[in-house]
């Protein structure tokens, strides 16, 4: 039993839930060392939410918003980390979910279903009749009505070519990574960096708050979000608080 009063309290927290994903089967080995390599740059933005992480999780929810056919996709760790709050972000912006898997079997992706019924999901895509174009690995495979007819996709914790794929099929990405300078921070429409832990919350407040706002406030948040911008910022605020702890 991990005390409160640890200083390190959330991040062991976090630890001990991927652990649990992989014993349960919904988490795969590699999540673990994925899960530390973001552990090291939420410290390097200081463990908190910043300026330029607000403005993305804003324009995040508008698009999900103004999306036709949104959808959210799920992967080993998200299942692990934030399930019932990527249920509730779905449901605030009637965005189904689909589980999409590098390290795939279809025994993991029914545990990740399974578990995500037991917490009260809706409608989950669950088939995998549709291949992504240019992508030759297991996370290819999509639902024909899910991810492939979406026009935009959320993809915590995403691959950098996959982030790629599915933007060249013309749709609008949303991506979660904690390193503003990976492949998938650079090519998706909206990069939030951030821990998934505290993002997904913040895009379920700011959908909350703009899902009865007029379609042309909606568009104006979405126009005015510059990504390239937004991720020099975030650069600039991992300075900053470099520079201070140096102090």
């Amino acid at each position: 039993m991990i005390p409160e009063s640890h200083p390190r309290y959330e991040s062991l927290i976090t630890r001990d839930r991927i652990v649990e994903g992989v014993e349960k089967g919904i988490t795969s080995l590699h999540g673990l060392m994925a899960q530390g390599r973001g552990e090291a740059f939420d410290y390097l933005i200081g463990e908190k939410t910043s300026k330029s992480a607000h403005r993305a999780e804003k324009a995040a929810a508008a698009v999900l918003l103004l999306a036709k056919r949104p959808v959210i996709s799920v992967n080993g760790n998200v299942a692990a980390l934030v399930p019932e709050e990527i249920i509730r972000l779905g449901d605030i912006v009637a965005a189904p979910l689909e589980v999409n898997l590098f390290h795939r079997s279809e025994e993991r992706v029914n545990k990740i279903i399974e578990h995500l019924r037991s917490l009260g999901a809706g409608k989950i895509h669950t088939k995998s009749d549709a291949l992504i174009p240019c992508l030759e690995h297991e996370r290819a495979k999509v639902d024909s009505e899910g991810i492939f007819r979406a026009d935009a996709v959320l993809v915590p914790l995403e691959d950098g070519d996959r982030c790629e794929a599915l933007v060249k099929m013309g749709k609008t990405v949303i991506a979660i990574d904690l390193n503003p300078l990976s492949r998938t921070a650079q090519t998706a429409h909206i990069t939030i960096v951030d821990n998934i832990k505290r993002a997904i919350p913040i895009m379920s407040e700011f959908a909350e708050e703009l899902r009865n706002s007029e379609l042309a406030e909606l568009q104006r948040i979405v126009k005015e979000f510059d990504n390239n911008k937004n991720l020099a910022d975030a650069v600039d605020e991992i300075i900053s608080h470099l520079r201070r702890a140096q102090k």
